[in-house]
């Protein structure tokens, strides 16, 4: 029998979300239900409801989200009811070219549930990001099901589905920051903290968060960094030079996501360094560089997309970091609140009051 939820839907470009009555069908081949207990307020669910992802209306919003398995379709194995799992947004098809490369994180042929969700009134549902979380219950495919520890409560867990794997993967998986490097963070809210918090679990000797907010700052210390700058009252280049020898750092991580922050990063770091894009740009920007200098400063321009990871690989990895008190996650979670809140979430996060707010169910 279908299952009857509650849900916090975008219904229109710009309009507030509404919670809603959802239907949410018997998991098909493939397929799992997951009772959702915890869903993170991420950026990335605002731009669906601005309508800066795609025009697919209505939306199921939420995708940085921990649960368990209620049931599971046909064919599905290492999966079965009571399973405690993270929510992925890059179910691996283990059969296109990069999976068949050995490169699995870069997988092009990613997969979600066949099925769709519905309004009451038979309205089909665009998931956010292939998952839509903040609902009492939700359907995927079972590979953007990953296993982990029961024993890490779900509003920590879920943050591993989206802001703070992107961080972290960024400085480790993508950067691939190693002991003694230096390493810039730019833009330190959720992501960049967790940047932050990655660069410092591999061992960096200088850590040197950017931001134009003092609040965030004082964020990104909490995770790690070794040195601040305001970039609104000092050049953020120059200071980041300053503080490594007047060489710039080996590895830059960007996350904001525009163009004048994209220059700061290509400047701030060493020759033959390394730049890292994983703040989300928007369709209309454009970056101009002089191709002399893309040449002549030598290194890496990449950019990280779900900071490079392999879920199965490196969620449990960091559960694990976690529960031996190695991985501050719990400093993520600025607050908890219920679905009927998405909306004050939203206002919050939009003025940089929060890193996360977490929906608990």
């Amino acid at each position: 029998m279908p299952y009857t939820v509650q849900g916090v839907v975008a219904r229109g470009k710009g309009q507030e979300v509404s919670l809603e009555t959802v239907t949410v069908p018997d998991p098909g081949p493939g397929e799992a239900v997951v009772n959702v207990q915890a869903c993170g307020v991420c950026h990335t669910d605002l731009h669906y409801r601005e309508g800066g992802i795609n025009d697919e209306f209505p939306f199921l919003l939420g995708h940085e989200a921990a649960g368990t398995v209620e049931a599971v379709g046909a064919g599905v194995t290492g999966l079965e009811p009571g399973d405690h799992v993270i929510l992925n947004w890059r179910a691996v098809c283990g059969q296109c070219r990069a999976c068949l490369r050995g490169r699995p994180w870069y997988c092009f042929a990613t997969h979600n549930a066949t099925q769709k969700m519905t309004l009451a009134d038979g309205t089909e549902l665009s998931p956010a990001l292939g998952i839509g979380a903040f609902a009492e219950k939700t359907l995927v495919a079972a590979g953007q099901c990953t296993k982990v520890d029961p024993a890490a409560a779900p509003a920590v867990a879920g943050l591993l589905g989206c802001g703070v794997m992107a961080g972290i993967g960024a400085a480790i998986n993508t950067g691939g920051v190693s002991r003694g490097d230096s390493v810039a963070v730019i833009g330190c809210g959720g992501v960049g903290s967790a940047a932050v918090l990655g660069a410092s679990l591999a061992g960096a000797a200088r850590i040197i968060a950017v931001d134009v907010d003092d609040r965030k700052l004082e964020w990104a210390k909490g995770f790690g960094a070794t040195h601040t700058v305001n970039s609104r009252e000092t050049d953020a280049v120059e200071a980041v030079r300053e503080l490594t020898g007047g060489f710039g750092a080996d590895v830059v991580i960007e996350a904001v996501g525009r163009p004048e922050t994209y220059k700061q990063a290509f400047y701030a770091r060493d020759l033959a360094g390394t730049v890292v894009l994983v703040g989300v740009p928007t369709p209309e920007m454009t970056l101009e560089l002089p191709l002399l200098d893309v040449f002549g400063r030598g290194g890496a321009l990449k950019s990280s997309w779900y900071g490079d990871c392999l879920p199965s690989r490196d969620f449990p990895m960091l559960i694990d970091l976690y529960l031996q008190g190695r991985l501050n996650l719990d400093g993520f979670v600025t607050e908890t609140v219920g679905l009927g809140d998405v909306e004050a979430a939203f206002a919050k996060m939009h003025r940089g009051e929060v890193l996360r707010s977490v929906v608990v169910l």
